[in-house]
């Protein structure tokens, strides 16, 4: 039988254009021209100027042929070109690679041959890691230096050389603002590449589309609670992940970016008292530095301040303190591959009259599914069966939808076993809630296996994080010649405060089975990545020379 809703009713340039977050600028600058969107040390850019410096971007590459599939790299801070590149770039169906600044120079250079870049911004505090990256790169690309007129006299490190074959603003000048711009041919090109952490082998190139990026920044909007001109401050860096589609994100409904190049305790509270922030988004770190920072450090700020939150659960001690500070926190989990966080702890505003310990438990879940999202589960890797939903039964997360990535670049390998059955596969182990809500118990390669028992080295953490003197701390498996493994804990105390192993480990039994207390606490100073991650290879490594 034929469909009558399929006749003669086909896609044209009337019903149909492709999803892009490039669109959400350009009608920010129509509706908010006059509206801050950028502030950055004395600066403030409006938003017809962004879009007008974004236009200049895209016109100064396309000069320079760049177009589609080309890749524009980046190293730099949370400042004002890097909101441009993400937009400026992909105006000309380029693709955007973010450059994580914490990294070495032979992985930098990996990355920028395994992506072809073809131009590569740098900001001059960085010159130094990337000179010597490209002396070690095959490709050369046209370089750009980016020199801040708003580093600061307080700037941990000097600027470095200018390596470049131009100036940003130069190259700016350059550019046109009244390039016609292009959409893309289809929502599924690709707008951005972003590299996984690496801590074996080289690190894999993620692909994110346009359509992705264009719903995560309507799921950004709901799921952050972002209302109109929301004030968002720069404290999650955008390498990571595009800054979870936020510099996308905030021109939905006009808000303003708060630049901030360095994540310290007294700009962020002078950011939030001065300029009226009202989201801010980090790694538990962040909050650490907040709520631990001197009495001088801080301010006093009238507003709601939402802090959205992703990479490992937040220890219970740390949600209090937020809650105790006045911060409300909204708490999210994701992965590179679903373009950052795709998963909210929805609250119901029933669990609010539950007891502080009952409500802090139900933060440190993850949650459900984002609204862009089309499936959420946890399941056995090796059946593809779902684990029952009761909360105990561990099994794999894994995610469907549109807001997970096009593959990894060049790497069809990774792709199809990242994808096997129809599920991205997180490599995150987890358990299902009876009400839907989803909890990780670990990385696979995290669980702690002791005389056949599983030990979630979270478990212990959270139990850790508990004691007043722990500011930071990580537990790892130690071979045992008797137990197969047995949990070590590493802990970074908090200034001014002591303890001791035996205080560390009687405190952990006073809240856990006694088989998954740390038989060992090492007192270090624990290693984290540029986002706050807590490096769990790093402490493998050192466990094994104990």
């Amino acid at each position: 039988m034929t469909n009558p809703y399929a006749l003669g009713l086909e896609k044209n340039a009337a019903n149909y254009q492709p999803l892009t977050p490039l669109t959400y600028l350009e009608r920010a600058a129509k509706v908010f021209p006059e509206q801050v969107a950028i502030v950055h040390g004395a600066s403030r850019t409006t938003y017809r100027e962004f879009w007008r410096r974004s236009l200049r971007l895209a016109s100064a590459l396309a000069g320079k042929g760049i177009g589609k599939g080309d890749t524009v790299s980046v190293m730099l801070s949370n400042t004002p070109p890097m909101l441009e590149a993400h937009h400026g770039v992909p105006m000309v169906k380029a693709v955007l690679h973010s450059l994580n600044t914490r990294l070495d120079a032979a992985i930098i250079a990996f990355q920028l041959d395994h992506a072809e870049t073809k131009v590569l911004i740098v900001d001059r505090e960085f010159s130094g890691v990337m000179k010597e990256a490209l002396a070690l790169a095959t490709v050369k690309p046209l370089v750009i230096d980016y020199d801040d007129p708003d580093y600061g006299d307080d700037a941990p490190y000097p600027k470095g050389e200018r390596i470049g074959d131009s100036d940003y603003e130069a190259f700016l000048s350059s550019g046109d603002e009244d390039f016609a711009w292009a959409m893309p041919d289809d929502e599924w090109d690709a707008i951005a590449l972003n590299y996984t952490s690496g801590t074996t082998g080289n690190p894999k190139g993620v692909v994110y589309h346009h359509r992705g990026a264009a719903l995560m920044a309507y799921a950004n909007t709901i799921h952050a609670g972002m209302g109109r001109h929301p004030v968002y401050l720069w404290t999650l860096p955008m390498f990571h992940c595009n800054g979870w589609c936020f510099p996308w994100t905030l021109a939905v409904t006009g808000g303003t970016h708060v630049c901030l190049r360095w994540v310290r305790a007294r700009a962020m509270y002078d950011a939030i008292a001065d300029h009226g922030v009202t989201h801010l988004c980090g790694a538990p770190v962040v909050m650490s530095t907040l709520i631990n920072a001197a009495d001088v450090e801080k301010r006093d700020f009238s507003q709601t301040v939402t802090f959205n939150t992703a990479a490992a659960p937040p220890p219970e001690a740390v949600l209090s303190g937020m809650a105790d500070a006045g911060f409300a926190v909204t708490h999210l989990y994701g992965l590179t591959e679903t373009y950052g966080p795709a998963v909210v702890n929805e609250w119901h505003d029933d669990w609010d009259q539950l007891d502080k310990d009952a409500r802090t438990a139900r933060k440190a879940r993850q949650g459900v599914r984002y609204a862009a999202l089309e499936g959420l589960t946890v399941m056995d890797p090796e059946t593809m069966e779902e684990t029952p939903a009761d909360g105990t039964t561990i099994g794999e997360v894994m995610f469907r939808g549109n807001i997970v990535m096009k593959g990894y670049l060049k790497n069809k390998a990774a792709s199809d076993e990242a994808f096997a059955g129809g599920w991205f596969h997180s490599g995150d182990l987890g358990v299902m809630h009876p009400d839907g809500y989803v909890q990780l118990k670990d990385r696979s390669k995290d669980i702690i296996i002791s005389g056949g028992e599983n030990i979630s080295s979270i478990e212990v953490e959270d139990a850790l994080y508990k004691h007043p003197a722990v500011a930071s701390c990580g537990v790892v498996a130690r071979a045992d010649d008797k137990w197969g493994e047995t949990p070590v804990a590493y802990v970074e105390l908090k200034p001014g405060r002591t303890a001791t192993e035996e205080e560390i480990i009687a405190h952990c039994r006073a809240l856990l089975a006694r088989f998954k207390c740390p038989r060992t606490v090492i007192f270090a100073e624990i290693p984290k990545t540029s986002t706050g991650k807590i490096q769990k290879f790093r402490l493998r490594e050192m466990a094994k020379e104990l």
